[in-house]
């Protein structure tokens, strides 16, 4: 795979339930970049993210990631995956809930540090998730997904439901990371945050459009 793209995908087809979902998807997520997955809600886009990090049963195609098959064990700690529900424990404090991904991972607490000062959230550090807002959960789960150092970050929907202000803010971290040498795949049915992309791809049907 060439060294440019951090995904490749070469006519990928998906069936759940007795309905295909992909229709014969074909695409590449250049490295070191912010590539925006935009199109409806209901269009594929998810089923194409789990496919990426390799939670999906597929009925056909090639997908590989960072030049190895998409769920390979030795990209679990290279992969990050943010699902567009934050998947975080609202019973514990934001630290708490770094603490224990991060023994997961076997991260550091400089780390810790790092992640919550990435995504901001080092003011609430002490608070419990489940007392934050909306948007300060999407930033925990960030941090979480953070914790590995991931050469590929993959969020799904990560701005829906949160004001302009923390859109924006979201879209700098994104590019910070990206400077910083994570590629990025970010899906999204807003198209005004199309122009924060470095590149766009676009999904209808289950199918990307040409």
């Amino acid at each position: 795979m060439p060294e440019t793209n951090a995904v490749e995908i070469a006519d990928l087809r998906v069936i759940r339930g007795s309905r295909e979902v992909v229709h014969e998807v074909s695409l590449a997520v250049e490295t070191k970049s912010v590539t925006g997955l935009f199109g409806p809600s209901a269009c594929g886009k998810t089923t194409l993210m789990r496919a990426i990090v390799g939670v999906q049963v597929i009925a056909g195609g090639n997908v590989s990631v960072l030049g190895e098959p998409a769920g390979t064990a030795s990209l679990r700690r290279r992969v990050g995956y943010v699902t567009q529900a934050p998947s975080v424990y609202t019973d514990l404090t934001v630290a708490e809930n770094l603490r224990y991904f991060a023994a997961v991972l076997d991260a550091s607490r400089e780390r810790i540090e790092e992640v919550l000062t990435t995504v901001g959230l080092l003011d609430v550090r002490k608070q419990l998730v489940g007392s934050l807002s909306g948007g300060q959960r999407s930033r925990v789960s960030l941090a979480t997904a953070l914790l590995g150092r991931p050469d590929l970050l993959v969020l799904d929907e990560p701005t829906t439901g949160l004001d302009p202000v923390l859109r924006a803010s979201l879209w700098r971290t994104f590019h910070e990371l990206s400077r910083a040498g994570t590629s990025l795949l970010v899906s999204s049915h807003q198209m005004d945050e199309a122009g924060e992309c470095d590149a766009l791809l676009l999904m209808r049907d289950g199918a990307i459009l040409r």
